[in-house]
């Protein structure tokens, strides 16, 4: 019996050692075997594992030189325990392109998850809806044109009984029965006509509220979402037309400063005329988007590389030498810039591999100096070679 309760406490002291960290010092010390004269706490066996859990928190928060708030701690939980797969796998990538991780892109990080679920959930809930109504409607006027037909019948047939009416009693009772059910043909049509006004006005409803949901209400342009499906849709077309394609990211430089010296109202001004800056140059062949922040997404059918890149230039050069004013205090802004990557879309086996060739760039043109539109590919000079 004694044999048997002390290896009972050799396990139990080997798992003690494993769970708080402490196997690999005893391991080095054969012959030892530490003795438990009593059973283990619920705190004493969960302390150790709270405590590396704050001390990987904590490294999360130094290593990305963030500040101990609750928003933050909640981002480092997430991140440490998997919670955030996604979250957790941007900050890798930042990191690793050699990008600080800030309190405001971590903000917009998480904005975007949430509304991209939301918005996938809409899109969803406002494509079957679509769908129901079609059917209706279609349901509903082949109904009416049935009720309608059978309307006309039945008073055809009234007409005739009422004429031989006089001949008998019986003929005339059915006659009567005849026309009251022709009067309530004549209701449910109208009722019909009604449902599928309604329907109408409903179909009408549900095409603005897609339209509010795939608009920045900044910026009055086309959101992220928008952005997607006219990117899919303008491939499709321009393969099938045998043109060609060009996307776009644009980034405002330093936008942070803006927020931090002025205030995000003055930072929402800023990007509302950089936002009406690229919209100057799209029309129907050009299409320019709000995707995220301070990015902007631009889409160019039947333009060359080099032709969109003197447009896109052109804006640059324009917000470049504005000198804007902060009206609410008269403070001057400084010199608002933006960088820019762009890539020529069938140059690439995929789309993502062109939305990530025009990313590069862009990343290329803030390291060689900002203030720069940079083309997939193209070398950015000796100052990123440099760096």
């Amino acid at each position: 019996m004694s044999e048997q309760t002390s290896d009972e406490n050799a396990r139990k002291s080997r798992w003690w050692q494993w769970f708080s960290g402490s196997a690999e010092a005893d391991a080095d010390e054969p012959g030892v075997e530490p003795q438990i004269s009593r059973e283990l706490t619920a705190r004493e066996v969960w302390l150790p594992a709270k405590r590396r859990m704050i001390s990987k928190i904590a490294d999360f928060l130094i290593d990305h030189d963030l500040e101990v708030l609750p928003m933050t701690l909640t981002v480092a939980y997430e991140c440490v325990t998997g919670g955030a797969p996604r979250l957790a796998q941007l900050i890798l990538e930042r990191t690793e392109k050699g990008l600080p991780i800030t309190l405001s892109w971590i903000e917009e990080q998480r904005g975007e998850s949430t509304y991209d679920k939301n918005g996938e959930a809409l899109a969803v809930l406002m494509s079957r809806l679509e769908d129901s109504l079609d059917e209706f409607s279609k349901t509903t006027s082949g109904a009416r044109t049935a009720t309608s037909e059978y309307s006309s019948a039945l008073k055809q047939h009234v007409d005739e009984l009422e004429g031989v009416g006089r001949a008998g009693v019986v003929i005339t009772e059915l006659a009567a029965l005849t026309r009251a059910m022709m009067e309530r043909s004549i209701a449910i049509e109208n009722e019909l006509a009604c449902s599928e006004r309604r329907a109408e006005v409903l179909q009408s409803s549900l095409e603005e509220t897609r339209r509010m949901a795939e608009m920045d209400h900044l910026t009055g342009l086309p959101n992220r979402r928008a952005f997607d499906h006219m990117l899919d849709r303008e491939m499709r077309e321009a393969r099938e037309a045998g043109e060609t394609l060009c996307v776009a990211f644009v980034d405002i430089d330093h936008f942070k400063r803006v927020n931090d010296t002025h205030g995000h109202p003055a930072g929402d001004r800023v990007l509302k005329f950089v936002g009406e800056t690229l919209n100057r140059i799209a029309d129907a062949r050009c299409f320019v988007a709000r995707h995220g922040g301070e990015e902007f997404a631009v889409i160019w059918r039947n333009h060359t590389v080099e032709k969109a890149w003197k447009k896109l230039d052109a804006a640059r050069e324009d917000i470049a030498d504005r000198r804007l004013i902060n009206r609410a205090n008269d403070t001057p802004f400084g010199k608002i810039t933006f960088s820019g990557g762009i890539a020529d879309v069938f140059a690439y086996p995929e789309k993502s591999a062109a939305l990530k060739a025009a990313d590069e760039a862009l990343y290329l043109a803030k390291q060689s100096g900002r203030n720069r539109i940079l083309k997939a590919g193209e070398d950015p000079g000796p100052l990123v070679k440099a760096a």
